[in-house]
């Protein structure tokens, strides 16, 4: 979920539309699979440089499809995991950005 400081920003009209289209504009896959031949759906537009409570009013940080990527749930956990240097294997990124445990573990199923 989005961070406090950033709730106004994402439930504003100008969020919504530049979301829309960008979705559009990328035929709504996700950009990373794509680029591996695989067609896989998006569902996550992602801020490249991230949005922080410094740039959360600046149309070239929040807004500019130049800072945006759509992203499957798979791109977007790596994403983060990489940034933030999670590598233990057992744990993910939930739909809430929160850090959890696989159940069961991977290697179980």
């Amino acid at each position: 979920m989005a961070k406090e400081y950033a709730r106004t920003f994402y439930n504003s009209k100008a969020w919504k539309k530049c979301k829309r289209g960008y979705i559009l504009s990328v035929n709504g896959l996700c950009e990373r699979c794509l680029k591996q031949g695989k067609y896989v759906p998006g569902n996550i537009v992602h801020h490249k440089k991230h949005i922080t409570p410094n740039n959360i009013n600046d149309p070239n940080i929040t807004l500019n499809w130049g800072n945006l990527e759509y992203l499957c749930q798979d791109c977007h956990n790596k994403e983060h995991q990489q940034k933030y240097g999670v590598t233990r294997e057992g744990l993910t990124f939930n739909e809430n950005g929160e850090l959890v445990e696989v159940y069961p573990p991977i290697q179980d199923l």
